[in-house]
């Protein structure tokens, strides 16, 4: 029984811990926000790497525009599962 309680305590996430479920969720997400910016045309050659913590996704790396920032945000918008974007991509 203890053994139990343990194993489960581990899954446990805290508030910047994530537990199992949510790791893989998160790891969903952000390959389904890497796919939606590959396939978008004008992200396609954009040096964006994507993060995401429970479901905050975080953007860096390098863009062309400031227009190309805006639409990799507004693609991650429409991810599911995304609850919100954090911008720190640079313009080159």
């Amino acid at each position: 029984m203890a053994f139990a309680l343990l194993a489960v305590a581990g899954c446990e996430s805290g508030p910047k811990k994530e537990g199992t479920g949510e790791y893989v969720d998160d790891s969903v997400i952000t390959m389904k926000v890497k796919t939606a910016i590959f396939n978008d045309p004008m992200l396609k050659v954009a040096e964006i790497n994507v993060e995401t913590f429970k479901g905050v996704v975080q953007l860096s790396g390098f863009v062309a525009s400031q227009a190309a920032a805006s639409r990799a945000i507004e693609v991650t918008r429409t991810v599911g599962g995304v609850t919100s974007v954090k911008n720190d991509m640079r313009i080159k």
